[in-house]
């Protein structure tokens, strides 16, 4: 396992994540052993599928946060619209996947991961890989959305060396999107962020 919740600790601290996004009640999704907070619920294979998260009641989080799953899960795009659902309105989706040209090189299927289904791209019209899945996409279809930011980060990587596999390193190389639900913020939100 990558480790990708810890790796983007320091910066996500420097960027107040902590403080803005993450307040209140949370989710992470896919989180294995290094969930994005020590508090939150932790929703892994254990807990059960993290595309339909059954037994989670609508608007129950005030943030839901995944890195590194949406990949791995057979419609994506179907999560994406689950998570959503549990989401509370004023709540923040931070969703982290794979950018396909940094993390997978050109290759397909993925020479690093053998359980990624998709590829997914920031912004581009058209791509190389035949499970490509441009993220704008995927997002648009998300009731009462605004979209916080969508970024490709790359952090501390060294490319001279060729095609190599970077989940062995602290570096960082994903896109990242959050999305605040339209709405009243719950108490629970309210309460948490003063």
């Amino acid at each position: 396992m990558g480790q990708e919740s810890r790796k983007a600790q320091s910066r996500r601290v420097r960027e107040g994540y902590f403080e803005k996004y993450l307040v209140g009640d949370g989710i992470d999704i896919g989180c294995g052993d290094d969930p994005v907070t020590p508090h939150c619920m932790r929703w892994d294979r254990e807990q059960g599928d993290a595309q339909t998260l059954p037994g989670l009641l609508p608007e129950s989080f005030d943030w839901v946060y995944s890195s590194h799953c949406l990949e791995d899960l057979p419609d994506p795009q179907r999560a994406l619209l689950r998570w959503w659902e549990v989401l509370r309105p004023g709540g923040y989706l931070l969703v982290v996947v794979p950018d396909e040209d940094l993390y997978e090189q050109g290759f397909w299927p993925s020479r690093f991961n053998p359980a990624h289904r998709w590829t997914f791209t920031a912004h581009k019209s058209e791509s190389w890989s035949p499970a490509s899945i441009r993220f704008t996409d995927i997002l648009s279809p998300l009731p009462r959305h605004k979209l916080v930011w969508l970024r490709t980060c790359d952090y501390g990587y060294d490319y001279t060396g060729g095609v190599w596999d970077r989940t062995g390193t602290n570096a960082e190389v994903h896109i990242e999107a959050l999305v605040q639900k339209a709405g009243k913020p719950s108490l629970s939100l309210r309460t948490h962020s003063g």
